[in-house]
């Protein structure tokens, strides 16, 4: 079967067994303890904790996901940084029986035999999965036959999502030796004092690779012959057979680590992620860099990148349309980033070949460690690593702490002027959705008493008719005199009535919600003006990109 019949007969399945689908959410988690999504179940966090499912109580989906803790092992036959994970959730729906048998059932429907199967064996503060081993028991699996294995926590426990959540014992399932499939039974609540409290409410989460059921369902050695690899590793090879440039057995490591860091980049910049030296751009830099620094073991020529990511994009574009609409953002950002590596490349070398200090080739190169470690390994030379993550961390802090100071809530302060910006990014960013799609969401703002700063997510440059659209439709709301309305209401009913999503873990469980009319309806903890009829005029000044995938509107009120 090809990648798209697993992914279609997977979703078919479990649609036909009572489960609502639900889309892949953003790369982007709502939760602010973890930098990527990493699991199908991340979207669904709060509904194991109680809150109710507007999907029901049963739900499949195929989730974009991208991991950082793999990128040391991408290169063996089966990590990777992005990947999707097939996924089954049940939040007090069903158990363990079913999940266990569901699996099994999809498994025999493609017609891929399991080899055997693993249970938490249990340990001082969990109990033994007795009742799985039970379930398996009844099909066929057991220690007796030697296709069930009871293993400890690390390899049969899931920890929370973040640094607290559900959790709970797995049964992992294993074909040709590889663990595709990890059924978790969400029993527990772990918090940040990695202490366990039994949920009133069990639920299931599983995870399956897509790459590695391709894998095992084509017969194939490793995850990189699938269909969701080969055409960026016969693009890279035909690069490299231009330059007649002979790949080595050796070099099949330098090959993958590229195939693998390009996929993932072009997903990062689809989701508005720039390059940079701090968090989410500086994964996205490290990736993208060490591409580039495999490319050039291998001989490839310059923007070698480019023609890799419009396989990625060719791959995935029917898939995630939101790829395809951002191509050439994407596209952009991936030769800035080699022009720019490039430049300092040849430099960084040179000053590392004198023994400049890993954390200056990081800050004044954008050397990423893992290629200073790569260079020094390969040199035979020994980095402090403790004292380079000591001035990282700091670094960091400083970064982080600058940014906040700046950009807190948004808001220089909360003067009169003031006041009245933020009310006026409420009606921009209504009009935005109304004009543009309601896929537009904020990316940040700055507001001072003189003007207000907007970021948004949008492909590419608005026309001169969409801005006068949007700068029309805000001023009509004004003009209405609206009275802006603030109602207190548990989060739960907050959800259901605000028109944009938000990050539900900045707010407690009681939200005040700023309403004007239907027209802008926002959780928001600032501060507003009474009525629209008090903003004046608004007018929009300039519309510029703010980095790949992002536009910034500068507006101001006369």
């Amino acid at each position: 079967m090809t990648s798209k019949e697993l992914r279609d007969n997977f979703l078919k399945f479990f649609e036909k067994n009572g489960h609502a689908i639900v889309p892949s959410s953003s790369l982007l988690p709502a939760d602010p303890s973890v930098l990527f999504t990493t699991a199908g179940m991340q979207q669904f966090k709060q509904y194991f904790l109680g809150e109710k499912s507007p999907y029901g109580d049963k739900v499949a989906s195929c989730q974009k996901c991208f991991r950082t803790s793999d990128i040391e092992e991408v290169g063996d036959e089966r990590h990777l940084t992005f990947f999707e994970m097939l996924g089954n959730f049940s939040f007090g729906g069903y158990g363990k029986e079913k999940a266990i048998k569901l699996a099994k059932d999809f498994l025999d429907s493609i017609n891929i035999k399991i080899n055997y199967v693993t249970v938490f064996g249990g340990d001082r503060d969990i109990p033994k999965d007795e009742e799985s081993a039970k379930i398996w028991g009844k099909l066929g699996f057991s220690e007796a036959n030697g296709n069930l294995r009871f293993e400890g926590r690390k390899d049969n426990f899931w920890g929370p999502t973040g640094e607290e959540g559900p959790c709970g014992p797995t049964t992992e399932i294993y074909v040709h030796g590889i663990e595709i499939w990890n059924l978790v039974f969400n029993e527990y609540y772990q918090d940040k004092d990695k202490k366990f409290t039994p949920l009133k409410q069990k639920g299931v989460d599983t995870g399956m690779g897509l790459e590695r059921l391709a894998m095992v369902s084509g017969g194939k050695a490793n995850i990189f012959e699938t269909d969701l690899f080969s055409p960026i590793i016969s693009e890279l090879r035909s690069l490299a057979s231009k330059l007649e440039a002979k790949l080595l057995s050796s070099d099949e490591k330098a090959e993958r680590i590229i195939a693998d860091h390009i996929k993932g980049a072009v997903f990062l910049i689809s989701e508005g992620i720039a390059p940079s030296n701090v968090e989410r751009g500086y994964i996205l830099r490290r990736i993208l860099r060490r591409a580039i620094r495999y490319g050039n073991v291998l001989g490839l020529a310059e923007h070698n990148l480019i023609a890799l990511a419009k396989k990625v994009l060719e791959i995935y574009k029917d898939v995630y349309p939101e790829i395809a609409a951002r191509e050439a953002d994407i596209l952009t950002a991936i030769q800035n980033e080699e022009e720019k590596f490039k430049k300092t490349l040849n430099e960084g070398l040179r000053q590392f070949e004198k023994g400049l200090d890993a954390f200056e080739l990081y800050t004044t190169y954008g050397f990423p460690i893992e290629l200073t470690l790569e260079l020094a390994k390969e040199k035979g030379i020994q980095i402090n690593i403790e004292e380079f993550n000591k001035k990282f961390k700091e670094h960091q802090e400083i970064s982080r702490a600058g940014a906040e100071k700046k950009f807190k809530g948004g808001l220089a302060d909360h003067s009169e002027k003031t006041t009245k910006y933020h009310t006026a990014t409420h009606l921009l960013l209504a009009a935005m959705r109304e004009i543009l799609g309601p896929e537009i969401y904020q990316k940040g703002s700055n507001i001072t008493a003189e003007r207000l700063r907007f970021d948004f997510n949008y492909p590419q440059r608005l026309s001169e008719g969409q801005v006068e659209k949007i700068g029309n439709l805000v001023n009509r709301k004004i003009k209405e005199d609206i009275a802006v309305e603030m109602i207190e209401i548990p989060k739960s009913e907050a959800l259901k009535i605000a028109k944009i999503s938000f990050d539900p873990a900045k707010y407690g469980e009681i939200v005040k919600v700023y309403k004007i009319n239907d027209f802008s309806i926002e959780l928001c903890g600032g501060p507003h003006v009474k009525r629209t009829g008090e903003l004046g005029h608004f007018k929009i000044i300039k519309e510029e990109s703010s980095g790949a995938g992002i536009r910034r509107i500068r507006a101001i009120l006369e």
